[in-house]
């Protein structure tokens, strides 16, 4: 938790030498009525890695120390401890946001805010017993709605704070003083999930001239008369000045001042020897009133004013600082990292499933390590691709540690859940990280006579999924059969040279292993399995000639020798094989289109670079959907994959009235709708340190190549919403594939091969997913479920839904039920909102349910 952000608030005595005696500052007023109260908050922005890595930021390499509060916590005294929590009681430490990290509102997903969230709120709640109650996203690079609504009032929070809004929508609303603003990013919750806004006139450094790191251009108060820089009265008025202009764009009488910046407070007697003297002298000259503050007083001090406030509803991106200058390639940078990032996200949801379902052990490894991991890499430096190269090295070093115990939770606690005598299994599994460049040792490994390859697809959905896997393997003479015993429709799909190249390459370059020959085949078959649940499938070696090559997986109605059909009815999408735009890519560019049966989308793989970057030019590799549709250039795309605005995290879609085109994607990229009938989406980017990535075996180095999906689907307007909701669950939680060689029959007479962990015959309604399941350090469980569809969205499945907690845990007993907040740190009865009011509160959503 070391990325705990704090704000100080220092109520004290300070004493100093002055006029060859002493002077005694007096710095313990409150909030005076009737006056313009100026709010010093004392904050040090300190980013999870950025320009260095985490632990050198922390430990001081090539810098000073950086106190990074979980670090630091670990290496104290019980007596500094002790101390600490003093101050933390007595309201002189206030923790604000609380998370593992100031996570990005760009490119993450909604469930990695909440688990990055909930991680620091927990530990919080453990070492201090204290709820947070102010969101501080001062450095993101905008904000989305779902930061507003989920990740502020949902969490308890009365108010956030933030600095990076576009340039031109800062001046309007200097103008119009609504920088602050009550904050309803949700159309489905209303005014019961707003939450007052605060973005910061200018940065969230102090006005001009009054930032006092010890090692800047200072202008210090000099209050000692003996001294001809004496210049109390000049700095007295230099800080009124700045007051006033500052409160000609606020509202109330009250304004904040960020007493801080990146990396200050190195030396904070600087800071805070200058802040005593300035409230001394301010508040002795009487015009104004300066108080050592915190977010939190200064949200309460807004409240009580009895102000109406402006109303927002949307969100605030795209960020720009300049003419011409928006922050907007970010979405795309380091597409592979994004990737691994949103893959192990899926993965960890469900680990974290398997660990509680089998029964988490006090000792051995946990999914702990890859929570804090992925905590870290939520960071607005991190996933967002914006930090340096040898920083994102060690972002991606501490995942694949977290994955590898986390694998080892996974791979120790399924032979449990298989087996009803835990303590007899001897299975030992193992999983494939690299399958989709074809790399997986144990489908590569030849199947001994007497053997069978078992595969078990764990589901982490609430609902029964049926979908394919694609495995690799060296021969063709092979048969699936199902738990039941049924042979399954099989289809071999020879692995391409593209594949191939890079798996030779990136294989020795992640694992530093020389791969064996690449397999021949993806060998593809359809899976059934329940929720919550497994499902056990036998790989065997033929007696004769093996299934046919050209099988059950439909490549589509044929219009012509080289065109392929998508889609229901008389909406259709149409594929060129010979002259498509996905097969001109050439050089560094290459895709595939997978169309499966009863699947009502197109699957499309891509594979980008090596980037040239040679020429000194940089690239942004595109890839451009065109339908004869009339959109009127409008688009709209999902905030933090949780709701869809008008305006790419999960999806995008245009609309014209009549149909719906919608694209749906495995990471965070940049989308956009630029000529009418359009979609654009950013799939790869190419320029300077730190973007130019390379990848290096044996001294070589060569520029990334990226791979990764997107997933097409054309629908009736007003019905896309379904597909959008129900496939993107799919995407974010795959199938979790587990892999051993076993006899089969010896096999099915001793293990459970199929099984949910819910009622037989129950899943979860189609409108609610199941985001976490969890088991907590203090013996009690944490269960999140989630309505997939906003208000007004779909007309059957924005309705309520019905779960039923029993049969969610059949196998379990419920003790006790207590409804919380998002993180879990306190109770919803316990959460006291605040009430704003409002300027015109006009617009008008479908009533929530």
């Amino acid at each position: 938790m070391a990325r705990l952000a704090m704000v100080f608030l220092c109520i004290l005595m300070a004493i100093s030498a002055c006029n060859g005696g002493y002077t005694r500052y007096n710095t313990s007023a409150g909030i005076v009525a009737g006056k313009l109260n100026v709010h010093l908050v004392a904050h040090s922005h300190d980013d999870v890695g950025w320009l260095k890595t985490i632990d050198q930021y922390y430990v001081g390499s090539n810098n000073s120390i950086q106190a990074f509060f979980q670090r630091w916590w670990r290496e104290q005294s019980e007596q500094t401890q002790e101390v600490m929590r003093k101050l933390v009681d007595s309201g002189q430490l206030e923790f604000v946001n609380g998370g593992w990290c100031m996570h990005d509102e760009a490119t993450v997903h909604y469930i990695d805010m909440i688990d990055q969230t909930t991680l620091g709120h927990l530990t919080i709640k453990k070492q201090f017993n204290k709820v947070p109650r102010v969101g501080w996203q001062i450095d993101p690079f905008g904000h989305s709605a779902v930061q507003g609504y989920l990740l502020g009032a949902e969490l308890g929070f009365d108010s956030v704070h933030f600095a990076r809004i576009d340039y031109q929508d800062r001046q309007k609303r200097k103008v119009d003083k609504s920088l602050e603003v009550i904050w309803r990013g949700s159309k489905s919750f209303g005014s019961s999930s707003q939450i007052f806004a605060n973005a910061f006139p200018v940065h969230y450094s102090p006005p001009e001239g009054f930032g006092f790191e010890v090692d800047d251009d200072i202008i210090p108060v000099q209050d000692d008369k003996l001294l001809y820089d004496y210049n109390v009265e000049q700095r007295v008025n230099d800080f009124i000045d700045a007051a006033i202009t500052q409160a000609n764009v606020t509202r109330t009488n009250h304004i904040m001042w960020t007493m801080g910046d990146d990396f200050q407070y190195q030396y904070a007697e600087s800071w805070f020897r200058q802040m005593d003297k300035l409230i001394h002298y301010v508040n002795k000259d009487g015009r104004v009133h300066a108080l050592y503050s915190t977010p939190s007083i200064y949200t309460d001090a807004k409240n009580a004013a009895n102000e109406s406030w402006p109303l927002k509803f949307d969100d605030y991106f795209p960020y720009a600082d300049a003419a011409n200058a928006y922050w907007t390639g970010y979405f795309t940078s380091r597409p592979t990292f994004k990737r691994y990032v949103r893959m192990l996200s899926g993965y960890y949801l469900a680990a974290r499933q398997i660990e509680f379902l089998a029964g988490r052990t006090s000792s051995g490894p946990s999914t702990w390590s890859l929570g804090d991991a992925l905590g870290i890499a939520q960071h607005h430096d991190a996933v967002t691709g914006t930090a340096k190269q040898h920083t994102t090295d060690d972002y991606e070093k501490r995942l694949a540690y977290g994955a590898s115990e986390a694998e080892k939770v996974v791979n120790l606690a399924l032979p449990c859940l298989t087996n009803t005598n835990c303590a007899s299994s001897a299975v030992n599994f193992s999983q494939c990280n690299l399958l989709n460049i074809s790399y997986c040792p144990a489908t590569e490994e030849e199947i001994l006579e007497g053997k069978s390859l078992v595969v078990v697809a764990y589901n982490p959905l609430g609902w029964n999924r049926s979908d394919f896997i694609r495995i690799p393997v060296n021969d063709d003479l092979v048969v699936v059969r199902d738990s039941n015993g049924n042979n399954i429709d099989t289809q071999f799909v020879e692995v391409d040279n593209v594949t191939s190249n890079i798996r030779n390459l990136y294989v020795k370059a992640y694992m530093g292993v020389s791969p064996k020959e690449a397999p021949k085949y993806w060998l593809v078959f359809q899976v059934s399995v329940p929720p919550l649940g497994w499902n056990s499938y036998f790989i065997s070696r033929a007696a004769g000639k093996g299934m046919s090559r050209n099988g059950y997986i439909s490549a589509g109605a044929a219009l012509g020798n080289d065109t392929i059909e998508v889609g229901p009815g008389p909406l259709k999408m149409f594929f060129s094989l010979a002259s498509g735009q996905l097969k001109r890519m050439v050089n560094y560019r290459t895709g595939v289109i997978r169309l499966y049966k009863d699947k009502e989308h197109a699957e499309i793989e891509y594979t980008v670079g090596p980037i040239p970057t040679d020429d000194g030019v940089g690239k942004e590799v595109i890839t451009r959907l065109t339908a004869n549709m009339v959109t009127n250039r409008t688009f709209f795309t999902d905030s933090n994959g949780r709701d869809f605005l008008k305006r790419l995290n999960l999806g995008i879609y245009i609309a014209d009235g009549k149909s719906e085109l919608s694209v749906l994607i495995d990471h965070a990229v940049g989308g956009s709708s630029i000529e009418d009938g359009e979609i654009e989406i950013m799939l790869h980017r190419g320029v300077g340190e730190p973007l130019d990535e390379q990848v290096c075996v044996d001294n070589a180095c060569e520029g990334l190549t990226a791979r990764g999906n997107y997933y097409m689907s054309i629908n009736q307007f007003g019905s896309g919403a379904y597909w959008r909701r129900t496939y993107g669950q799919q995407i974010y939680s795959p199938l979790l594939l587990a892999f051993t060689h076993e006899n089969e029959e010896r096999w099915k007479s001793s293990l459970i091969t199929k099984a949910t962990t819910m009622e037989d015959g129950y899943s979860l309604p189609p409108n609610v997913a199941l985001i976490t399941l969890q088991d907590l350090d203090d013996g009690t469980v944490l269960l999140r479920l989630a309505h997939l569809y906003e208000a007004g969205e779909d007309v059957q499945n924005s309705a309520m839904a019905k779960v039923e907690l029993k049969k969610v845990f059949a196998k379990k007993m419920i003790k006790e039920l207590k409804e919380t907040s998002l993180s879990a740190n306190q109770e919803k009865s316990e959460m006291k909102k605040m009430t704003w009011q409002v300027e015109r509160d006009d617009r008008s959503f479908p009533a929530p349910t």
